[in-house]
């Protein structure tokens, strides 16, 4: 279930996303079959709503459809006329919302293009991060991407947009900035920039495809013991090549212990936190799956460790899918410490599906089930060290981000003082030999 960089393979994705998607797949109506019929479909949105019908029928985990009579609603779906895709997508999400599963839910195109590009852990654009100044209320340059377009061209931390092709940003949101500086890779775009000391001017780049970063990480001195700090925002198709290098160097670097924050991480693709875990333990099962017709499967570790010292992983309400697969196969296999608040609670596999219009459908095929076989869904993980932060203690790592993962950061100044422990967070080693899984989970369509 490797996915490229740069094409899903309709078989091949996984991803599992917190408040975004569960676990899924890429589907059988993929996208060279999406473009070989999207001409002749283009006008038929009935077949649209008929290709999601049939999809949830062959695939949907309930076989009951929560009770529905699945065949008379396609009957009442295709007994209608559609005037436009808009009515026919109203119709699918109507007769969706009646298997009463969040998770199985319909996207139209943008939505669907959206969930792709987030997850290919790719953008088109100029490699910048920006926020609106909560002081100057200006648009404002937070990060210069590592080897983008933006860094190369020279903007730097701080510099105000004043303008985007010569549109000006006074009172833009961020995401309308964000609309019109993404675009196709190789296209040029103009940005006029304000620099401290410097008259307003504009700034030639050419638009290129940027890996997001979703790994950051530091070495960190903590008394005598150097730590190697990893944060986690997302499990996208670049995250687990971002973890290897993470891994290596700060092992280069002599570090005694580890600590893994995925506080905020809502989840991404399925492959990525397999393989990230094997990155971490050498034996053991790491997540079950069982589909509609109750077969199970495992993914195990196949003992290809990158890191034996000692780990702590720091959870929060938001950490969610994928977080809590990586969460619940160190902890059930005693490779880490859990330190935090309970986890988000999402354990539901699916597969997402482009249709021959461009949108898209995300269904749920399966439960998935820590190694110890504990159904975490609505019920999270229970850190082994619970320790909840107050209001005032969000509020003020909030507004103070270079907090996080610092002493002054309670989370993380436990899971420092978890690290120091005997009883918590050393490598495991098995007495008895596990067979090595064969690779990713064999989540079948």
């Amino acid at each position: 279930m490797n996915q490229s960089a740069k094409r899903h393979s309709p078989l091949q994705v996984a991803l599992i996303g917190g408040a975004i998607a569960s676990t899924a797949l890429f589907s059988v109506f993929g996208p060279a079959w999406c473009r070989s019929v999207r001409a002749a479909l283009q006008d038929s949105p009935k077949a649209v709503v008929d290709q999601v019908w049939q999809l949830v029928d062959r695939e949907y985990v309930d076989g009951k459809f929560n009770q529905q009579n699945w065949l008379a609603i396609r009957q009442s779906l295709l007994s209608r006329n559609y005037t436009s895709r808009e009515e026919a997508y109203t119709a699918i999400r109507e007769a969706m919302q009646k298997l009463g599963d969040p998770y199985s839910r319909f996207m139209d195109p943008k939505q669907y293009e959206t969930l792709t590009s987030q997850t290919s852990g790719e953008v088109s654009g100029i490699g910048i991060r920006m926020e609106l100044n909560e002081k100057t209320k200006k648009l404002t340059v937070v990060e210069a991407i590592d080897n983008s377009p933006a860094l190369k061209a020279g903007v730097k931390s701080g510099d105000e947009i004043v303008a985007i092709d010569g549109k000006l940003t006074k009172s833009m949101k961020v995401e309308d900035a964000s609309r019109l500086i993404r675009g196709k890779a190789g296209t040029p775009i103009t940005l006029k920039l304000a620099r401290q000391g410097k008259t307003a001017f504009d700034l030639k780049l050419t638009r290129a495809t940027i890996e997001v970063p979703t790994v950051r990480y530091t070495l960190k001195q903590e008394g005598s013991r150097k730590i190697g700090y990893i944060r986690l925002r997302e499990f996208s198709a670049h995250a687990s090549d971002q973890m290897r290098r993470a891994i290596r160097d700060l092992n280069a670097q002599n570090v005694n212990g580890y600590v893994l924050d995925l506080r905020g991480n809502p989840g991404g693709l399925l492959q990525a936190s397999i393989e990230i875990a094997r990155m971490w333990m050498d034996d053991g099962t790491i997540v079950k799956t069982v589909n509609r017709v109750g077969s199970s499967d495992e993914s195990k570790a196949n003992r290809t460790a990158l890191a034996k010292q000692p780990l702590a992983v720091i959870v929060d309400g938001n950490s969610a899918s994928a977080s809590e697969i990586l969460t619940g196969a160190l902890k059930d296999n005693k490779r880490a410490v859990v330190v935090g608040s309970q986890t988000f609670g999402k354990a539901l596999v699916q597969s997402v599906h482009e249709l021959a219009d461009g949108s898209g459908v995300a269904i749920t095929i399966a439960h998935y089930y820590t190694p110890k076989g504990t159904d975490i869904n609505h019920k999270g993980i229970t850190p082994d060290i619970k320790l909840d932060l107050t209001e005032a203690q969000q509020r003020q790592l909030a507004a103070n981000p270079n907090l996080v993962g610092t002493t002054n950061d309670p989370q993380y100044a436990k899971a420092l003082a978890a690290l120091s422990g005997n009883s918590f967070a050393q490598p495991i080693t098995n007495s008895t030999s596990q067979k090595p899984s064969s690779g990713a989970m064999n989540l079948k369509l």
